[in-house]
């Protein structure tokens, strides 16, 4: 009976010196993974901050194939939660508690698991880098309860090992899933409408068709500058007219401006001109998506000419117009550009 009595104690010394033990570990944790994904940090802030697309991305999606995901009534913004049920992942919930627009969101996990209810901050950063890249940074951190230290303390890993490739993956995933949805687009030929034409201020050149995108870039601020220097009324949205288009020869002659109310006489040697397009009926093409995909648009706008027997006006240039300015809407697949190709009587 004392051997039993001194292994009782011997037993219960051990409990209490491992349960000091265990009390006594620091429990704080922070693990975060960072990524730099070529998107711009509007679009991934906008994307992170709205719940309904992390089904699209997150890392755990693909773990479990009976995760049942609740939204809340606001499922973006401050206040924006979701919620999630799985035998094999565990259930828990999300809540977004505070954000700073394009630069950082803070939220709330709570994970529910037989040991009990476990809660930790979540946070996201987003440093805006040269040529529309962003550096994306996601991180936890928080507090270990007395039982999520003894478990953990019976793991081949730490929390903050097991965490970190499953933010590697989510960040590589949310890296895909931003880059797919940029590059979505659609082309629609609205059929013949009547442009009403009128003044534009504008600069013009000559270069090789794969220059023109860098040529606009160059003069279209130009023109902004004149516009706003001399107080002129903007009428519209900046456009492009093509007064010569050399495929074979890969050069093009063309005209980059901005509709303004009245004809402007500028001085002999201004390079700021002003020019007019006259009211004429044109073949309307509407692009929502890509600059890139504006060599698809005009050829469908061609061919839906050749399609219903008609013939485009020689003496008169097509144009494109750009209803979206790109340092406002930040993701290509919602940028809208207008083509119009006159057309004979």
């Amino acid at each position: 009976m004392k051997i039993i009595k001194y292994l009782f104690f011997l037993l219960l010394l051990v409990v209490i010196g491992g349960g000091a033990y265990i009390a006594m570990t620091d429990g704080t944790f922070q693990v975060e993974e960072s990524r730099v994904i070529d998107a711009p940090d509007e679009l991934l802030f906008n994307t992170i901050n709205e719940y309904k697309t992390w089904e699209k991305w997150g890392p755990w999606m693909d773990d479990s194939d009976d995760m049942i995901l609740e939204y809340g009534n606001q499922t973006s913004g401050k206040g924006a939660s979701y919620s999630w049920k799985s035998e094999t992942q565990g259930d828990g919930s999300m809540k977004t508690v505070k954000l700073a627009p394009f630069t950082s969101i803070d939220q709330t996990i709570t994970f529910i698991t037989p040991m009990g209810e476990s809660k930790s901050e979540i946070y996201w950063e987003f440093e805006k880098l040269e040529d529309k890249k962003t550096k994306v940074t996601w991180g936890m951190k928080g507090e270990q309860s007395f039982m999520e230290k003894a478990f953990w303390m019976t793991q081949d890993s730490t929390l903050s090992q097991s965490i970190r490739p499953m933010y590697a993956e989510g960040l590589e995933k949310l890296d895909a899933f931003v880059n797919e949805k940029m590059k979505e687009y659609s082309v629609n030929v609205d059929g013949v409408t009547e442009h009403r034409g009128g003044f534009y201020m504008y600069m013009a050149t000559a270069s090789p068709i794969s220059e023109i995108s860098e040529k606009m870039g160059q003069m279209l601020p130009a023109v902004m500058s004149y516009i706003r220097r001399n107080n002129l009324p903007q009428t519209g949205m900046p456009l492009t007219i093509y007064n010569d288009y050399n495929e074979e020869q890969g050069t093009a002659i063309y005209s980059t401006g901005i509709p303004v109310r009245n004809e402007v006489v500028t001085p002999a040697d201004s390079n700021i001109l002003c020019g007019s397009l006259p009211q004429q009926k044109v073949v309307k093409i509407t692009l929502k998506g890509d600059y890139v995909n504006l060599k698809e648009a005009w050829d469908k706008g061609y061919k839906y000419i050749k399609d219903n027997g008609m013939e485009a006006n020689p003496t008169s240039p097509a144009f494109e117009v750009y209803r979206t300015d790109p340092s406002i809407q930040p993701n290509p697949a919602e940028w809208i550009t207008e083509i119009y190709i006159p057309i004979k009587e």
